[in-house]
């Protein structure tokens, strides 16, 4: 199985990472529209991505302030049964983030066009802690 690896740097502490990628108002900010969930392992989110993408996951992982890992659960047929995750690392005031996304059932044209979408969202996940910018949901594939 194809899987999607991602590191990166975030100039900020690892408390300011681990709300931005497992709290309803840090996802919204930068990936989806709306979510819900509690970030508690066995917990369920919602993930609404717009008309047709009302998506669902439970929390698999969970150490605050150093990993978060949800599975897809309800989504398209390439993304259920996916898990989506992130390790955090601090180290002088800085947060080394290791992101997967894992689990994908075939290399096909939405595996690549997703492995593209992450490196976007994820450096506007990174503007959004260092700088607080909230780039409208409409306009994130397109800065």
């Amino acid at each position: 199985m194809p899987d999607i690896f991602h590191d990166f740097l975030v100039n900020s502490p690892a408390s300011k990472v681990f709300e931005a990628i497992a709290t309803p108002r840090g996802l919204d900010a930068w990936w989806t529209v709306t979510s819900s969930g509690i970030p508690a392992e066995g917990e369920r989110y919602g993930l609404y991505f717009g008309d047709g993408y009302d998506w669902k996951a439970v929390v698999t992982r969970i150490t605050p302030d150093r990993e978060f890992e949800i599975q897809l659960t309800e989504a398209d047929a390439d993304w259920t049964g996916t898990r989506v995750g992130f390790q955090l690392n601090e180290e002088n005031g800085a947060t080394a983030v290791r992101f997967h996304h894992t689990g994908w059932p075939h290399s096909n044209e939405h595996f690549r066009i997703s492995c593209f979408c992450w490196a976007m969202y994820l450096r506007l996940a990174r503007r959004y802690v260092e700088k607080g910018e909230i780039v409208p949901y409409a306009d994130r594939l397109e800065v």
